[in-house]
């Protein structure tokens, strides 16, 4: 019973803090619109929320080591809180960068202690129904905070204070838990280059997914105020990108275990590519077709992490599995952090059109790396089973567990 209780308290954690971190994104765009950023200003908000985030990752499980899971969980939220707070003290871009990297921080370090802290307590006979629960809650509460915009009012202190609260409020089923705290795990080691050396094409295809995923949820609300929508709006936008993710799961799943991976990674490329097209024409459509393309283009692309990250276990071992998971996230949070910043300036430059044209630029390169790593070398045979892999931290390769190596 205490499990399940510790479970629990680790989850509403979960949803507590995505609805706070999650809500930051869409907010601090439309803020920032608002007081007079420019659009590469404002996506150089997006990128300092990754730089955070990578930081972070890198950071918690070693401070977990030094003070322990409730003490580094409070330290992350409170600076996650301090960020947020800060906002409307200091209202220049610089300073705002500078939050958000405490934003992501907050992200990265409270995700680190929630997965470590799940992964000492799962058995392999609960482990695949705690991960389906901790996958439907983190996507349920990321689709919740892209709506929150909704009813937050842009540059003021009120909208900010609301967040703030959530991040606090993330605290209190965590730090109160009764269950015992778990021993504090060994921290991967961080070997960017075994991703590389493992499959060229997963390394490949986890930066697109880093570049795509970045580029949508940081600058997609510059877009959709471009294209005339409010702010409602905006927030059932990025809303219905989570929901086609979603979606688009099982059968990316089916299609990635019955097919070989590269042509399913090409295949969603290409259609990541003929759905930025669609939202490009969407754009000057009802607001019906923007939602709708928003939906596909999600679709299109939430699955190629997964995929990219499923064909690169294919060429791993049981004991190399952690630090390839570690690896992979490290590559993401890498075109993450890229991503916003160069969009931002493309629609700066060339109007919103330009966000989506980018998008379509980087997956036509994976196609066409895909299309020669194909010649390169056969695909292995043994395949690992597809898994959905949350992009949360460079943990999450321990909390899958043996999921990958089962048959």
């Amino acid at each position: 019973m205490r499990t399940l209780i510790s479970f629990a308290a680790l989850l509403l954690s979960v949803v507590l803090l995505q609805l706070s971190t999650g809500g930051v994104g869409p907010l601090d765009a439309l803020s920032g619109l608002a007081l007079g950023f420019t659009p590469t200003e404002v996506g150089f908000l997006g990128s300092a929320h990754f730089l955070g985030f990578l930081i972070g990752c890198w950071w918690a499980p070693r401070l977990l080591g030094t003070v322990g899971h409730s003490r580094a969980f409070s330290a992350f939220a409170a600076a996650g809180a301090i960020g947020l707070l800060s906002h409307m003290i200091i209202t220049t871009p610089l300073a705002w960068a500078i939050m958000r990297v405490a934003s992501g921080l907050c992200v990265a370090g409270c995700y680190t202690i929630v997965e470590s802290w799940m992964n000492a307590k799962v058995t392999n006979e609960t482990r695949g129904r705690v991960m389906g629960g901790y996958r439907v809650v983190d996507m349920g509460a990321s689709l919740v905070a892209q709506t929150l915009i909704a009813f937050l009012e842009p540059a003021h202190f009120v909208s900010y204070n609301l967040l703030a609260i959530l991040c606090c409020a993330a605290l209190i089923p965590l730090t109160l838990t009764t269950a015992q705290q778990p021993e504090v795990p060994e921290a991967p080691r961080l070997r960017p280059m075994l991703a590389i050396h493992k499959s060229p094409l997963a390394a490949a295809g986890v930066v697109v997914a880093g570049l795509t995923s970045a580029a949508f949820r940081m600058v997609g609300p510059i877009y959709g105020q471009e294209v005339g929508l409010r702010a409602d709006q905006i927030g059932l936008f990025l809303a219905a990108f989570v929901a086609g993710g979603a979606l688009a799961q099982y059968p990316a799943g089916w299609l990635a275990d019955k097919f070989d991976r590269r042509w399913v990674l090409i295949f969603l490329s290409v259609a990541a590519i003929l759905s930025s097209g669609l939202t490009v024409f969407a754009g000057t459509g009802g607001i019906a077709m923007v939602m709708t393309t928003a939906v596909i283009f999600g679709f299109t692309t939430f699955p190629i992490f997964s995929v990219s990250a499923a064909h690169a276990h294919d060429f791993a071992n049981s004991s190399e599995r952690v630090e390839l998971s570690a690896a992979l996230m490290f590559l993401f949070a890498t075109g993450a952090i890229a991503s916003p910043m160069i969009s931002s300036a493309l629609i700066g430059g060339f109007g919103p059109s330009a966000l989506f044209i980018f998008i379509a630029a980087a997956h036509l390169v994976l196609v066409i790396f895909g299309l020669s790593r194909m010649r390169a070398r056969p695909t292995n045979p043994e395949r690992t089973p597809y898994v959905y892999a949350p992009r949360t931290t460079f943990t999450i390769g321990r909390l899958l567990g043996g999921a990958r190596d089962k048959r």
